[in-house]
């Protein structure tokens, strides 16, 4: 029987089909199904959960660490070293490539396990029909055919075809993106073809019961649901790589070449020179090694990590750590609107009452009368924790009408509710009768602007009853339609007695009109400054939803997302226009409207394939494959789908659009970082390769044994290069374009400071040893391997800032770093006046004079990078006034 039933299940049009059609096709009836059914449904059809993916394994984790093409370089060389006998170098690489490993484990780790509690959020139970009994079970436990319970307040645990719904709504926004719940019905619709959100006689999974009570029928669970399709799109989303990635590899690869062939060339040269050649070949070995920058890795890997710390304390959960450095390259931020720029929450934005507009309502007749209607003719309330329970719209009338002092509660005690007409979709208001203190009923009633025009006789005004003025009445309401604002209008009768027979057509006649309510949903607070922040920042903002193009364009307006000649474009646009005119469009677009979870796919990839680099957020299952496919996905973290979360990079925590440009910064910041680490590794591994490279061509014996070069590169590479991670962000860094997506990490001078440092360093060096082995001294080799190791440090002090003097920003803004170079100094010290050092490291103790000469020959490295930075302030950047 069940195979029958799957075969059955499978691509049907649930909303084409009648009510008993649909009990016949799933075996179903309206008591529920019989328990032992039920599990042989559960066993055929399997859990109602959506398959997140293949699982990373926590091996599987660590090893993935071990992947780049950087570390595969270094491990070589650690086999290497070990091969021609210096087990000791080949100890310290691999502890360094294992630390790598592991703090890269530890924060994946980590966010798997968040992401686990995060989960914690979805829906746990269902109210289902078992046997006839109301039974409460997990929601993973239910099977197509089973009969589920809904009321206000409760998620939908899977598809269902409504088989009864008593003024039920559903905020279907997570799906459609629709901000507006929907009204359900329960009779078939006769067109096949149609979109979800006019799908009214279904519940979708993950959308949430706003109004009402309702019973259906499952018709798909787990990834055949609705949520579950899109789920399975994510699985087909490519993902790209990180900026930081690409550079990284690129720039590994470059290296290695480089590095390799310049050192045969020393090899070959030493042996044409008649070097040993077992000494040759641990020299040109050891300085591959130290050429190499094998702290980057882990530099890279520990300035994520402590970014992603950093993150989290400000609410936001970094899931994949390259995502922190790669906010620091976008261009363009593509973002939902609901619940992300938006509070989700609909409020009373504008009100007309008696000839006027406002924002406030006033305290004076007839408001009065107007926000009593607010109060009376609404059905939400306050709930149990002292927050509003309802329909959204509804709400948003409650909440206007009690900040303005009139209270439902307190009204319904001296005019309490006697009768109503309820709301439905075909005559588009409804009306509540309440007794009054002249012994008589006052009937309001609200519904749509044309709608109660039509019905009303007059309109109150503070000079009483007047002519009602319907062309001047539809001109208001047009305009406040067309700030974005749904508009209702709401109006009074009095009764003498209650009407013997409710009919619509008599007693919502012959109306008195008291005004036009306004309701949005009103932008984030914080959201206008964030976006004021982004384009400070050079970063392109960009809106897309679901909701209607006048709603999406007035937020855009009020946010400053939308300005000038920048356009709005609707999804029948965007579905009509020929691709190549599309993406010659696609950067003067800031709003799309009316759009579908694979339009939001096109954007995206239109304008990565435009060069630029896309940051998607969003907390609907609608944005995921979006935010899977973007070069950086955020979701949120409380409104969020779990679909949106496992698509997406970093969650926001806190639901705050502000949240990420506090993320754009950290990135920026960590980038910089990169680049003083890259800057200072390489321009002195540099100055190493050219030292040992030139000396032979110069008539100079080799100036550093092979421990020495590893140790120089060990020791100054080392805690120094780890102690710039936590170099703070420079003041402008906020106020500068992203870098563009094609830029290599060279830029900007580096790859120039690279070649004229290094240099400067090897011929300072050079020269001092031709002065010293001119002069015989017996120290010569001990003093430059000092010299080489100080004027690092002297280095590392002089890059924390490409234009900032050191003077500037004190030696104390960095303190780690600091701390690094007194600790380097001291035990570079120890190798020369500790005696067992000596026989280890070949060097001899230097006197105080000597010292001294090698401590100001290496300051000449510092004064000259702050002569490069001086100038670049005074003739490149120009300080602003």
């Amino acid at each position: 029987m069940t195979e029958g039933l799957l075969n059955r299940v499978e691509n049907k049009l649930w909303h084409f089909l009648s009510v008993p059609e649909v009990l016949d096709i799933l075996k179903g009836s309206s008591s529920g199904l019989e328990k032992g059914e039920a599990q042989n449904r559960l066993a055929r059809f399997g859990p109602n959960v959506l398959i997140s993916g293949k699982k990373r394994t926590a091996v599987g984790m660590f090893l993935g660490q071990f992947t780049d093409f950087m570390i595969l370089v270094l491990l070589a060389a650690a086999i290497v070293s070990g091969l021609v006998g210096d087990v000791k170098d080949t100890i310290v690489i691999a502890a360094i490539l294992f630390l790598n490993a592991v703090i890269g484990f530890v924060q994946e780790y980590r966010a798997e396990k968040a992401m686990e509690a995060l989960k914690a959020m979805a829906a746990p139970t269902a109210t289902v029909l078992r046997e006839g009994k109301s039974v409460v079970i997990s929601a993973a436990e239910l099977v197509p055919g089973d009969t589920v319970l809904l009321e206000a307040g409760r998620i939908v645990p899977a598809d269902l075809r409504l088989i009864e719904a008593a003024r039920l709504r559903a905020d279907e926004a997570a799906l459609t993106g629709e901000s507006v719940p929907v009204e359900k019905i329960v009779a078939p619709i006769e067109r096949e073809d149609i979109p979800l959100g006019d799908r009214r006689n279904m519940a979708y999974k993950g959308t949430i019961v706003t109004y009402g009570r309702g019973t259906g029928i499952v018709v798909a669970t787990g990834m055949s649901t609705e949520f579950g399709k899109i789920a399975a799109l994510l699985q087909s989303a490519e993902e790209v790589k990180t900026p930081l990635q690409k550079r990284l590899a690129k720039f590994g690869k470059r290296l290695s070449i480089t590095v390799l062939s310049i050192c045969a060339i020393i090899f070959i040269a030493g042996i044409i020179r008649g070097e040993a050649p077992l000494l040759m070949f641990m020299t040109a070995v050891s300085l591959a090694v130290a050429a190499i920058p094998e702290a980057l890795p882990a530099v890279v890997t520990i300035s994520l990590a402590l970014g992603a710390k950093k993150m989290a304390q400000k609410k936001a959960l970094v899931r994949k750590l390259p995502a922190v450095e790669t906010l620091g390259s976008v261009t363009y931020i593509c973002t939902d609107k609901t619940g992300t720029l938006t509070m989700n929450r609909m409020r009373a934005e504008e009100l007309y009452c008696d000839g006027s507009v406002e924002h406030k309502p006033l305290s004076k007749p007839p408001w009065n009368e107007f926000l009593k209607a607010m109060a009376l003719c609404n059905d939400a309330c306050t709930g149990d924790s002292c927050t509003t329970v309802g329909d959204p719209t509804e709400a948003a009338l409650y909440e206007a009408a009690k900040e303005s002092g009139i209270e439902k509660e307190k009204l319904e005690k001296s005019t309490p509710r006697v009768a109503e007409l309820p709301f439905d979709s075909e005559r588009k208001c409804m009306t509540t009768f309440h007794k009054n203190s002249a012994g008589g009923f006052t009937a309001f009633t609200k519904g749509a602007v044309e709608i109660i025009l039509g019905k009303s006789a007059n309109a109150l005004t503070s000079a009483g009853v007047s002519p009602i003025e319907n062309k001047k009445l539809l001109a208001i309401s047009e305009k406040m339609a067309g700030d974005g604002l749904r508009v209702l209008a709401l109006a009074v009768r009095n009764w003498d007695s209650l009407p013997a027979k409710m009919d619509h057509d008599h007693v919502e006649n012959n109306l008195t009109l008291l005004g036009f309510v306004g309701i949005m949903d009103p932008p984030r607070e914080e959201a206008r400054t964030a976006v004021d922040m982004c384009r400070a920042a050079g970063i392109v903002p960009v809106m897309i939803t679901g909701d209607h193009p006048n709603t999406a364009r007035a937020i855009a307006r009020r946010l400053g997302i939308l300005n000038g000649d920048e356009s709005v474009m609707t999804g029948t646009e965007l579905s009509q226009i020929p691709l190549e005119d599309y993406e010659a469009r696609v950067e003067k677009i800031r709003v799309y409207a009316r759009v579908s979870p694979d339009q939001k796919l096109k954007i995206v990839t239109a304008l990565q394939d435009r060069g630029e680099f896309v940051a998607m957020t969003g907390d609907g299952v609608n944005d995921a494959p979006a935010l899977k496919r973007a070069d950086i996905g955020v979701a949120m973290g409380v409104t969020g789908t779990d679909v949106a979360k496992e698509a997406s990079s970093m969650i926001l925590l806190d639901d705050n659009f502000a949240t990420i440009v506090r993320a754009v910064k950290e990135g920026r910041r960590i980038y910089d970082n990169m680049r003083r680490f890259i800057r200072y590794g390489v321009t002195t591994n540099s100055a190493e390769v050219w030292i040992i490279f030139l000396a032979p061509f110069l008539g100079l014996p080799i100036p550093l044994l092979p421990i020495q070069i590893l140790w120089i590169n060990l020791l100054t590479d080392g805690l120094p290069g780890l102690a710039l991670a936590a170099e703070p962000a420079e003041k402008n860094v906020m106020e500068r374009p992203p870098r563009p997506p094609q830029e290599g990490v060279f830029a900007h001078g580096l790859g120039i400071h690279v070649i004229w440092v290094g240099i400067f360093m090897a011929a300072l060096t050079l020269a001092c040893e031709a002065i010293l082995m001119e002069h015989n001294l017996a120290h010569c080799q001990s003093f430059i391997f000092t010299l080489v190791c100080i004027s690092q440090l002297a280095h590392v002090l002089a890059i924390r800032s490409e234009h900032e003097s050191l003077f500037t920003q004190g030696l104390f803004s960095n303190k780690p770093l600091l701390a690094a170079v007194i600790v380097t100094f001291l035990l570079q010290m120890a190798t020369l006046y500790i005696p067992i050092l000596n026989n280890v490291f070949k060097t001899q103790p230097l006197t105080a004079l000597e010292l001294a000469v090698c401590l100001a020959a290496a300051s000449a490295v510092f004064f000259a990078v702050e002569i490069e930075k001086w100038l670049k302030r005074s003739f490149l950047l120009p300080v602003k006034d």
